[in-house]
């Protein structure tokens, strides 16, 4: 099937149902209790740099750990896997001495993917991968200099450099979606939309747009200060299939964020929040039935079309929620042509 029967067959789809999104890599990788040479492998054995805690690298050190945290979502339900290269953009990727692997993580994570929702994509349940672009460490709209209000870790520029690398090689890994998220600023995400678009013109290839920005506290904004309808207002000329809200909250005090979504999209909505709060000890507490309980309220509401989850979830979390919606109707999606 190729690239343009894919995405109208997701388009189909999300009218008839409410899709299921995987939910978080980095909690399953953490189970692992990964060491350093866990992650070095034997291509970067002798790296300068420590590389624990770089979960992007271990696509190409650890491959069959990422392959069956995929396997484990995608047997809990998941419609839509999501890449393992939330950091993979040169600029991040520095950090590490890595930038010039961002070509070989980002094919890697996006071919990882795509095996693994082909080994359990079928006739009535068609799996689909999503090429995650994160939000950058660094903000193009917040000074790093009290004493210089033009000060910026990154430019507009450079962050249009970083993610056009990133697409390109997710699009060359093989995957359906390309999943702008984390959003924390917003100028960072329309330099991703601005990259992503740039490609698909200069490439002759399009494929589904999502975006999902991230509530920071319970003020109801995101890091940068916007709340959610100026969020979906910044960014709803990309025409995105789906805009939505993840990470930062659990289901309890995302809810009204996520219901604003649904009543100003004219997209389709997703969100996918974490499994509460964090505790004392950085863990999250919110069992598989005591999320999927919120998220069954929310269908019920007719606020979704996609949904899975953040920090903190796991497959049985997201085997709970697909049992949860799978008799909710989908959010009604207003008339509007979706790129």
């Amino acid at each position: 099937m190729n690239k343009v029967d894919k995405s109208s067959l997701l388009r189909s789809l999300l009218a008839d149902r409410i899709l299921i999104l995987d939910g978080a890599m980095g909690t399953m990788i953490q189970r692992a209790k990964l060491e350093e040479e866990d992650y070095r492998g034997q291509q970067f054995a002798d790296w300068p740099t420590p590389l624990k805690g770089m979960n992007d690298l271990l696509v190409l050190t650890q491959p069959k750990l990422i392959a069956d945290i995929h396997r484990d979502y995608l047997e809990a339900g998941a419609d839509i896997i999501e890449t393992n290269n939330f950091n993979a953009t040169p600029s991040d990727l520095k950090r590490y001495g890595l930038e010039d692997y961002a070509v070989e993580i980002n094919t890697a994570a996006a071919q990882l993917a795509r095996a693994c929702a082909d080994e359990f994509s079928s006739a009535d349940k068609p799996r689909f991968v999503a090429g995650v672009l994160g939000p950058n460490q660094k903000t193009a709209s917040v000074s790093v200099d009290v004493n210089d209000p033009g000060a910026r870790a990154i430019t507009f520029d450079e962050l249009v450099a970083d993610y056009s690398v990133a697409t390109r090689a997710l699009i060359d890994g093989g995957v359906d979606i390309i999943l702008i998220e984390t959003v924390f600023d917003t100028l960072n995400a329309k330099a991703a939309v601005f990259a992503v678009q740039t490609v698909f013109d200069e490439d002759d290839v399009e494929l589904p747009l999502m975006i999902s920005g991230t509530i920071t506290d319970q003020s109801g904004r995101t890091l940068t200060g916007q709340v959610t309808e100026a969020f979906y207002n910044s960014l709803r000329h990309a025409k995105p299939l789906t805009i939505g809200l993840n990470c930062a909250l659990g289901p309890d005090d995302l809810r009204p964020y996520v219901q604003e979504m649904s009543r100003i999209a004219e997209s389709g909505v997703s969100a996918h929040p974490n499994a509460g709060l964090p505790n004392e000890l950085g863990e999250y507490d919110l069992n598989p039935d005591e999320m999927s309980a919120h998220i069954e309220e929310w269908a019920e509401q007719g606020f979704l079309n996609i949904v899975g989850g953040c920090c903190g979830s796991s497959p049985d979390h997201i085997a709970a929620i697909a049992a949860a919606v799978a008799k909710q109707a989908p959010r009604e999606i207003k008339n509007v042509k979706a790129k």
